[in-house]
């Protein structure tokens, strides 16, 4: 028995992994919350099938191998020989590394297992974030197959992929310059692409950019179910951020790259980004008299700041938080000159979620990050440095990870049982169709 395994440092530092990681059911909840809301009535009840079954998949195949594709980066700097490999030994869902209390594992082999085992709770359920977004951007339109198989996909293998590239102390883009704390480039960019292609190759839903001939156009159930979501997401925000730090009581507090933060900086930052959005997304709905950025303003603001929440100061957060829902705004008509029915994950990754990392990479630029404790060159802890180069080069990467995929998926289900739904369906309801629950 190894009982510093079950150190009241050790247990409390994967007791924050556990709250961070239920905090983002809160958000998977928001999110239901706001599609629910912002469809047609008809499609209520087959939004909230699709959410749930899509979370679930994306999940469940994120258990599977997704934290060994993760734990791949720090195999390859600690020297294991096969590191990928030996990674996927070590945790798979059944691995016995997965499947032993931590008391009972050496902590020379295996570490703070107890963490390990809980973080790997918190990566899945970073998945199932990822894909719930995907169908936040292709509500009322896409067929459940294609929307199941692409949360496999993702979950499975992309999702994963993109976490191992550009979040975590030894990622390979990390190790280089790349400074994304609560995974904005990895989440938001990735989720902001993937649906921007599904939606270009669906098209948009009946009578949002014309008239349709029988009069179908898109209209919110339940603006009071948009609000509550919203809060809900408010609520789950600082709560995720603490899962993106390394804590070594009575050491240090480390952001997820290794660049030195505190608990405190990271929450009061987290704060200063919702209420600055929310302050402008109000303003903006008042002015544009769309009621939605009062609710989308705190999430814009957070998605700006997202990437910097460990070394940002209080002002810079504000104005990052006010500058965000700006920058979706001004996406969101874009796409619609462009003709492009995304009206909600899109704004918030092309403008945001790229605009700050970009912004945050010229005014950290030089910033130590990267590396881990104790380990030499190149892997010694803050040997990288931030610069708006490599947070170019994290946002296109991720873009291609996510749009190749996404584009060859469209196509197949294009070329064989569809994408989108037909038009009888989305004249007769989701609901209907699927379920034989007509609104009433």
């Amino acid at each position: 028995m190894f009982p510093e395994q079950v150190s009241t440092a050790n247990i409390l530092s994967a007791f924050i992994y556990v709250v961070s990681a239920v905090s983002v059911i809160l958000v998977l909840i928001g999110l239901g919350l706001v599609d629910a809301g912002l469809v047609r009535k008809d499609n209520v009840l087959h939004c909230w099938v699709q959410k749930v079954t899509t979370c679930v998949i994306g999940g469940l195949a994120t258990f599977f191998v997704g934290d060994a594709i993760w734990q791949w980066q720090f195999y390859a700097a600690f020297g294991t020989p096969h590191p990928l490999r030996q990674a996927f030994i070590d945790w798979w869902l059944g691995s016995a590394p997965m499947n032993t209390p931590a008391i009972a594992q050496d902590p020379k082999l295996f570490p703070s297992a107890d963490t390990q085992q809980v973080f790997s709770v918190f990566f899945v359920t970073f998945a199932m974030a990822t894909v719930a977004l995907i169908h936040s951007g292709t509500v009322e339109r896409i067929r459940s197959a294609p929307l199941y198989v692409m949360s496999l996909a993702v979950g499975l293998l992309f999702c994963p992929l993109a976490a191992y590239l550009t979040w975590g102390p030894l990622s390979p883009l990390t190790n280089t310059g790349l400074h994304d704390f609560e995974g904005a480039v990895a989440l938001y960019v990735f989720t902001g692409t993937w649906t921007l292609v599904t939606a270009w190759r669906m098209g948009p839903r009946a009578g949002v950019f014309s008239p349709d001939p029988e009069g179908l156009q898109p209209k919110p159930s339940n603006y009071g179910n948009v609000a509550s979501g919203a809060l809900f997401v408010f609520m789950a925000i600082p709560l995720i951020a603490l899962g993106s730090t390394w804590i070594t009581p009575g050491k240090s507090v480390y952001g997820i790259t290794m660049a030195q933060t505190g608990v405190g900086i990271v929450l009061k930052n987290v704060f200063c980004a919702l209420l600055g959005g929310g302050l402008s997304g109000a303003i903006l709905a008042a002015r544009l008299r769309e009621p939605v950025w009062v609710f989308f303003g705190p999430i814009a603001g957070a998605v700006m700041t997202g990437t910097i929440f460990d070394v940002a100061g209080s002002l810079e957060s504000l104005t990052f938080g006010l500058l965000g829902p700006v920058l979706a705004v001004l996406v969101s008509r874009l796409l619609v000159a462009a003709r492009i029915d995304e009206p909600k994950v899109a704004p918030l990754a092309f403008g945001p979620g790229i605009a700050g990392s970009l912004l945050g990479g010229f005014l950290h630029w030089g910033t130590a990050t990267g590396g881990f404790p104790d380990l030499p060159a190149p892997y010694a802890l803050g040997h990288a440095q931030i610069t708006p180069w490599l947070q170019l080069v994290g946002i296109g990467t991720v873009i291609l990870l996510a749009a190749v995929p996404a584009y060859i998926l469209c196509r197949v289900f294009e070329a064989t049982s569809g994408l989108r739904i037909s038009r009888d369906c989305e004249r007769e309801g989701m609901d209907a169709t699927y379920w034989g629950k007509a609104d009433t």
